[in-house]
């Protein structure tokens, strides 16, 4: 008789996947039955189901890098770019809508971060662009599966210099700047050889030239309002912790909020 040794995290990954094939398969075994008489699809997938963390290794106020969220984000970025499971620790979902509360979402990349915020670069036509344009709010939410962990920021956001824009697009490789140049990011295109095709005459033509920014490309700064601090548990008891900016005149229950550094607040969160 041979065993084969599997680690508990790669038995419980084996698990879910197993969870999740033999639902598809009783979905598409429904889906088969029903083709005849309807086009109205439905899959319950509820038995997808993961482990998080166990009761031993909980997220309280203790744990806390410090008493300004910042500190704290920085503690957990580093974590996850540390992680070898993660690819992009870095990449984010950034939360847009437009001026009737229509959202839109889609993950970009981070590429600076500090107390005065979170910044990211994109095409200043694209539809996020636009949303900004008419609501300058977004949320931003970070998960790093592997962790069991996921930040969310919520705040204004301010579109950053042309000089702070100018800078990154110049430390950018030379394909990605033609790239960012070319595409009218959203629009239409007849297909994916003829933007190859523009593609490729536009570097032709700036071959043997440095690119400088286009007007229609750069970046933008959320500046924070608010941060959450997520950890899953198994119990589905996860742990939520919530700092955000006191508000003036704020009279605050000091047995459920607790003073950060400067106008910071930090507060549990029922999951």
């Amino acid at each position: 008789m041979h065993f084969i040794c599997v680690r508990s995290s790669e038995f419980n990954r084996i698990i879910h996947h197993l969870n999740y094939f033999r639902t598809q398969i009783a979905c598409s075994l429904r889906k088969m039955s029903k083709e005849s008489v309807t086009t109205e699809f439905h899959c319950n997938i509820g038995a997808m189901r993961a482990k998080y963390h166990d009761e031993s290794d909980t997220f309280t106020e203790e744990d806390l890098v410090g008493k300004d969220p910042i500190s704290h984000f920085q503690k957990w970025l580093n974590d996850a770019v540390k992680c070898d499971r993660i690819m992009e620790a870095n990449a984010m979902c950034l939360a847009t809508a437009n001026r009737n509360g229509v959202p839109s979402a889609r993950y970009v990349l981070l590429k600076g971060y500090g107390s005065d915020g979170f910044e990211f670069f994109t095409n200043y036509n694209s539809r996020k662009a636009c949303d900004l344009e008419e609501n300058p709010q977004a949320a931003l939410t970070f998960y790093w599966e592997p962790l069991k962990r996921q930040v969310r920021i919520e705040g204004k956001v301010e579109k950053l210099s042309e000089p702070e824009s100018d800078e990154y697009f110049s430390s950018r490789p030379k394909v990605s700047q033609i790239s960012a140049s070319v595409s009218k990011q959203t629009s239409l295109v007849a297909s994916r050889d003829a933007m190859l095709r523009e593609v490729e005459e536009f570097a032709k033509e700036v071959e043997n030239s440095d690119l400088k920014r286009p007007k229609h490309w750069g970046g933008y700064r959320v500046i924070p309002n608010s941060y959450e601090f997520w950890q899953g548990q198994s119990n589905r008891l996860h742990d939520r912790i919530r700092f955000r900016k006191l508000q003036e005149n704020e009279i605050i229950d000091e047995n459920l909020t607790h003073y950060g550094d400067g106008d910071w607040v930090y507060e549990r969160l029922y999951p």
